[in-house]
């Protein structure tokens, strides 16, 4: 038996390393398929990476099937603390079953996250953990971001991304800061009149959580420069981290 700590400093134990998790976390649910499939005995209906995954579902992230989930009879659960309800988090630990929550602010916070949830699994780091450090290498020097934007991530009614979150360090990385960093919380609500006195660069779009697209968003902005970009590479952490600068770049020029 050995006690673990989680993202949150929440004790673990583990009788020995998991032989069935289940991911509520579409990234880790790519992490952990990618590094080692035989272990997910059960993903959320949003886990859609790798293409192809063939694992039983058990609903949705926000709202999964508690039991379905018990029903895969898990070694370990893996939830987020942005992602996952708080009340489901402790009724599956009522219940009996370990639960390991992640909540990476950072860049750097995401790949010593990972690297607890691999050491927890009995899991060596992958290699893609290695090429994702090494093409992330050039990290935020502090110096002032080249461009500021603004980053909506819902409509109806307008939320942006605020300060201490992980997208947001992910830009600053590329040169971008932040319009909304002085906000007082992290996902603020807000207005597409607030966004334009803001006097950002650019209005950056992900394609989720909401899924903006050429014809729901940019209309918005006016003169403003927008630019569509892959949510999954901009919000997710693991082997997506590995293309993301590339993809990011891209779609931010």
């Amino acid at each position: 038996m050995s006690e673990l700590f989680d993202d949150l400093g929440t004790p673990l134990t583990l009788a020995g390393p998991p032989q069935r998790v289940v991911s509520l976390v579409p990234s880790l649910t790519e992490a952990i398929a990618v590094t080692a499939p035989g272990l997910l005995a059960g993903v959320t209906d949003y886990c859609t990476q790798p293409a192809g995954l063939d694992v039983p579902r058990v609903g949705g992230s926000k709202w999964p099937d508690l039991d379905r989930v018990q029903a895969a009879r898990p070694d370990l659960v893996i939830a987020n603390a942005e992602e996952n309800r708080r009340e489901d988090v402790q009724a599956l630990r009522a219940a009996g079953f370990t639960v390991w929550v992640t909540n990476p602010r950072t860049l750097a916070q995401a790949f010593t996250s990972l690297a607890s949830l691999f050491a927890a699994c009995g899991l060596d780091r992958p290699l893609w953990w290695d090429e994702a450090r090494k093409v992330w290498a050039p990290t935020f020097d502090g110096s002032p971001p080249a461009r500021r934007a603004a980053v909506p991530i819902w409509r109806r009614p307008w939320m942006v991304l605020g300060p201490d979150t992980f997208a947001a360090d992910l830009l600053l990385h590329l040169g971008i800061g932040n319009v909304f960093a002085d906000a007082t919380e992290r996902y603020p609500k807000t207005s597409a009149a607030e966004i334009l006195r803001r006097r950002p660069d650019l209005v950056v779009l992900p394609d989720e959580p909401y899924a903006f697209h050429r014809a729901d968003g940019p209309e918005v902005f006016d003169d403003v420069p927008t630019a569509l970009v892959s949510g999954r590479h901009l919000t997710w952490y693991g082997p997506s981290l590995v293309e993301a600068r590339d993809v990011l770049e891209r779609q931010l020029a």
